[in-house]
């Protein structure tokens, strides 16, 4: 099956499933699982590829399940940072340590789910070390240490599993509040 990326597929932000704490993943995958995996892969790969013109998508760098409407603990990422490509199709990643540091996006982040602009920074830590199950590589169980941006987008999506979003985490009194021991990303 080759489905062409949509932006009817993405859930927003006032979608119930969007605040739900997700399901795990369970093996074998049903043919209805292959179908929303495909939806997500196919939707980041259009920005990866460059066809978000052509497909009148939303650019984006990840995303999590329940974006496509899918009740499952599942992510993927697809992006270029610092000249290095990361790709990641995780099931039931969860954070299992993490530094004291914060860091935060200088342009603030943003979501394909979420069609208003909302200001502000989102304290991330600066470096995690996540527990999944590698979709990319035969579904075996990984710990990924991961810093800065690749740190930054994994904790936005495994916030999406469960119900968390990125603007939840803005100072609401000074959305552009910055820690002087926080470290910005850029």
């Amino acid at each position: 099956m080759n489905i062409i990326p949509n932006n009817e597929w993405i859930k927003t932000d006032e979608d119930p499933i969007l605040r739900k704490k997700l399901n795990e993943l369970t093996f074998p995958l049903s043919k209805t699982d292959g179908e929303y995996l495909e939806k997500m892969i196919n939707y980041i790969d259009s920005t990866y590829e460059g066809n978000n013109e052509k497909y009148h998508t939303k650019p984006g760098v990840a995303i999590a399940a329940n974006q496509v409407g899918w009740n499952k603990r599942v992510i993927y990422l697809h992006f270029i940072y610092e000249h290095e490509e990361f790709r990641y199709l995780l099931a039931n990643p969860k954070v299992i340590s993490f530094s004291q540091g914060f860091c935060y996006l200088s342009d603030g982040e943003g979501c394909l789910s979420v069609e208003k602009k909302v200001d502000g920074f989102v304290p991330r830590r600066m470096k995690i070390l996540i527990e999944a199950i590698d979709m990319n590589n035969e579904n075996k169980k990984i710990k990924l240490s991961a810093h800065g941006f690749l740190a930054i987008a994994l904790q936005h999506e495994i916030d999406h599993l469960n119900g968390i979003l990125y603007y939840d985490h803005i100072n609401k009194e000074d959305p552009f509040f910055v820690d002087e021991d926080w470290s910005v990303v850029e």
